[in-house]
């Protein structure tokens, strides 16, 4: 049984805007410490940053305005700089920036095909949207389409029954309901677990690279990978910390960014 939500889920437009902030602060610095938490919904948007990076409130505005595609915002931004014991932690050299325990799971045939499912409806359906996976039927929940229209798209999927819309057609988006930053883990990394959250936060933080590297690795290797750090490490896993971090970052360079990596998370 797997859950897969769309860009357009409240969750993950609040990851994606704390993903783009994480890009700006890229390039602004090179190697930028920042933590993001994301609540947005009902007219109101909440931003809280604690980082390196000299950010304009301006320029977190016009990140929510483009994601959002809104205008109208009651704002509440906070930046703040990042703690000063944090700080020291990594003022010398890359080691870890956080503590944290992470489980790699491999991808089971119908996570797979979940992901493949979500992702093709979202390119011709682009609003929210949740799905449901077990081993014999198929939720979901689609917002701005009549059901019948959505009938036909889902006429493909032979052998399983497929529920649409349980509570009848509806809009989605802001308007219905709240979006928090790494609320729907569930769906950006299948069984795989972790103490922390994917997004929002720059690559030295363990919560990004070494789950990153803990989901490649059970890809890999098709095997659990079971892996905890304390925050001041240096290496994990038999890895140098540094290692880890710049594979994290050669699979957010080759996705996109941030923002791109907070649209369906690790599948």
């Amino acid at each position: 049984m797997i859950e897969k939500v769309n860009p357009m889920h409240p969750d993950k437009v609040a990851d994606r805007i704390a993903g783009a902030i994480v890009d700006l602060g890229y390039k602004k610095e090179e190697n930028p410490k920042i933590a993001v938490e994301v609540l947005i919904g009902h007219g109101n948007c909440t931003v809280i940053i604690e980082t390196s990076v000299n950010y304009a409130k301006k320029e977190i505005r016009k990140i929510v305005k483009r994601i959002t595609k809104c205008n109208k915002w009651k704002w509440n931004i906070k930046i703040v700089k990042q703690d000063i014991h944090l700080a020291n932690n990594q003022s010398k050299e890359i080691r870890c920036g956080d503590n944290g325990i992470f489980k790699g799971f491999p991808l089971t045939e119908n996570e797979k095909l979940l992901s493949k499912y979500a992702r093709n409806s979202y390119l011709i359906y682009p609003t929210d949207g949740k799905f449901i996976l077990t081993d014999d039927k198929l939720i979901c929940c689609q917002s701005n389409v009549s059901n019948k229209e959505y009938k036909k798209f889902t006429s493909v999927i032979k052998d399983k029954k497929v529920i649409i819309n349980p509570l009848g057609e509806w809009t989605g988006g802001t308007d219905v309901d709240t979006g928090a930053t790494n609320r729907k883990l569930g769906s950006d990394m299948a069984q795989s677990v972790t103490g922390g959250g994917l997004h929002g936060k720059d690559l030295s933080k363990a919560d990004v690279s070494v789950n990153i590297y803990a989901f490649k690795k059970a890809q890999e290797t098709g095997k659990v990978v079971e892996l905890c750090c304390a925050i001041g490490d240096t290496e994990i896993d038999g890895k140098p910390y540094k290692e880890i971090v710049e594979e994290a970052k050669k699979y957010i360079n080759e996705i996109g960014g941030f923002e791109k990596f907070a649209e369906w998370g690790l599948f």
